[in-house]
Formats: structure tokens, sequence, C-alpha cells
């Protein structure tokens, strides 16, 4: 697979900030997001001792195609992208130069399922949920996520304001997503599953669904993407979080939570949302 060779000073500020705090040995046990996986004693965190899949190299996965703005031109080792930054921003946490990453695909339906796993941790926009936290372990959450509503423009459903007036319409969503959970469980009425979000922006340009839900930040990029397209509008957050997604009882997730605690509460996660996702507080909302 790739491996980034970049120079060091195109991440400065993102490594710069997880390395002052790298942990010791044993890491804290901070409380996460409800599903998310925490640590319930003592783990060694020093790089030789990290559970990995390939000794002395951190392997990463994520889907392909890899998605604006969690990554740029479809290549994750770049660095670029909000996902991407974050992945390297932990690698970093725990000793890792970029020269020591290595990606690989993982597609998104396969991520969450049971069973031993060809990488150290995924990073997908995987939603922390109670479902999948039996089957996985998550990190705590680095990303607060809001559902959001793309349609054609022109057609009816493109001036809705509120819940009420989304029954009448039909959506899509990939298979296994929150977005599918979202029209299930809060919008109602019809709908059509798909097995990629390619798909269901095919079905979208084809009039076979009247909308497509989709997380905000892609929502606003697929929007381009979709002849005619726009974003009618957000929906209130439900609390939901992303999160690493790491094999079942890997001690490895004990080691990145202290991580992704600090680049929180040092206000980095800010700083790159802020520097590669769109300010979204002037979308609309769906009430």
């Amino acid at each position: 697979m790739r491996r980034l060779i970049i120079a060091v000073a195109a991440f400065g500020l993102i490594l710069a900030a997880c390395a002052k705090d790298n942990p010791a040995v044993t890491p804290g046990g901070s409380t996460g997001t409800s599903g998310a996986s925490g640590s319930t004693g003592a783990a060694s965190c020093s790089k030789d001792s990290l559970n990995l899949v390939t000794p002395g190299t951190l392997t990463i996965a994520t889907d392909s195609p890899a998605f604006n703005p969690w990554f740029r031109h479809n290549d994750p080792s770049n660095g670029q992208g909000y996902e991407s930054a974050v992945a390297y921003a932990v690698a970093e946490g725990l000793g890792f130069t970029p020269d020591q990453v290595t990606w690989v695909i993982e597609p998104f339906n396969r991520s969450y399922a049971p069973g031993p796993k060809n990488f150290d941790f995924d990073i997908n926009q995987v939603s922390i949920t109670p479902e999948r936290a039996q089957v996985v372990d998550f990190s705590h959450g680095y990303y607060d996520d809001q559902q959001a509503l793309i349609a054609i423009k022109g057609t009816p459903i493109a001036g809705a304001t509120t819940l009420a007036e989304l029954k009448q319409y039909k959506f899509g969503a990939q298979v296994g997503t929150t977005s599918l959970q979202f029209i299930t469980q809060v919008i109602g009425g019809q709908y059509a599953v798909f097995d990629t979000t390619n798909d269901a922006k095919s079905a979208l340009e084809a009039g076979q669904i009247d909308g497509l839900i989709l997380d905000l930040p892609t929502a606003s990029y697929t929007q381009y993407s979709v002849t005619d397209a726009t974003l009618v509008g957000k929906f209130a957050s439900t609390g939901e979080q992303f999160g690493l997604l790491f094999q079942k009882g890997n001690a490895l997730v004990a080691c990145v939570n202290p991580l992704i605690d600090t680049l929180k509460s040092d206000g980095t996660l800010d700083e790159l949302a802020g520097r590669w996702l769109q300010n979204y507080l002037s979308v609309p909302l769906i009430q």
C-alpha cells in the first residue's frame, strides 16, 4: 500500500499539538461517549509494546473512494482533509512518523462487522452506536455529527423547512449508515437503501428518490457532484459522534483515548475542523 513521504513541516501544526501530550505508559481512565470503549486497567503505550497488525507500522483503514471533506483527492495518505489530519495527529501521538503509517482499504459496511481486522484502526465517519460497539471497539468521539438533506433544485422537497413536510417524500441512504437510521427513526415515510453513496447519488439524479440523507459535511460537498442538487438543510443534533474503530478487545484503544481527549481539550480538533470543514452555521435548520 501507499506510504506517506512528505516534509514534516507540512504537518507541523497537526503533529506538534499531539506530540507535546504523548501519553505516558499508563493512559488515564477518562470517560468517553456512550458506546465508546474505555480503558479498564493499565496498558503499556510505549511504541514497541503496542498491539499492532504489523510491528513498527501503524496500519490505518478507510473506504475507497475517500470523499471530501474528510480526505482530499481520494488519497488518505496525503494528510489533507479532516480525517486524514486527525489520523496523522493520533499516529504522531503514538510515536509514529508519517512514513511509518500505512493505509489499507476497508469498505464502510465491512468495517464494523465482527471478526479479525487487517488494520490497527479505521477512520471513515463511523458513528459510535451501541449495536456496533457490541462487535467492535470505538475510541472517544473525534467529531460531533449532524444529518442533512440534499435534493434537486426546483423540486417540491427543495423548499421543505419542517420534518412534517418530509413524510410524503421518498429518501435514500447507504446501507448500514446512521443516515438510514435517521430516515427510519426520525423522518419516517418511504425510503430506498443503496450499497454505496455513489449509487444513492445516481438514484437522486434519476428521480428514483426525492432526497438523499448524509452527514452534514459530506452532504455539503456531495451537492456539487449531483446535477442540479442543493443542500436543503440540516437537522438538529442527536448527539451522534464519529469514533476510530478497532477490532474488539484491541488494547490499542486505551492508548488512543487519551490522545483524542487531548486533541479535543487543547483545541486541535477544532482547529483542524476550521481548516478542513466548512462553517455550517448558515445552513437552514429543518425543524
